[in-house]
């Protein structure tokens, strides 16, 4: 085989086992002995930020938001930066109190910062609806 050949069927095994261990970790809510995570990569698959999908992982125990956390995307490192500061505004609060939060944007970075809170609003929905 030449190099081309090679390279191209590399890449495809590697797109093949990336996409099947994707599929394996799909499960939206996974629970610990205390705490709860939200994925929201496939519960805001319509969600977009500038350039794409922005999901979180949302962490909660005794339901209560411990963190926000913002998982790899493609919007421009720059502008998500500022955009991910808002996901702190989450933290500590009930689940309930969260889900009705009205969370302003981040100016310069309004795309993103819509995506983020709307991940985090029907997180904490699908949470209150699979509890």
């Amino acid at each position: 085989m030449n190099k081309r050949t090679i390279g191209m069927v590399s890449g495809a095994a590697l797109a093949v086992t990336l996409f099947a261990s994707a599929a394996v970790n799909s499960e939206p809510i996974t629970r610990s002995s205390d705490t709860t995570v939200v994925n929201t990569t496939e519960i805001s698959k319509t969600v977009r930020g500038f350039k794409g999908a922005t999901p979180v992982e949302i962490y909660i125990k005794k339901n209560k938001i411990v963190k926000v956390e913002a998982l790899p995307n493609r919007e421009t490192p720059q502008y998500f930066a500022k955009a991910k500061v808002l996901l702190k505004q989450f933290e500590g609060k009930t689940v309930k109190k969260a889900a009705q939060m009205e969370v302003d944007g981040v100016s310069g970075a309004t795309y993103s910062s819509r995506a983020l809170i709307k991940n985090v609003q029907q997180g904490l929905n699908y949470y209150k609806s699979k509890k």
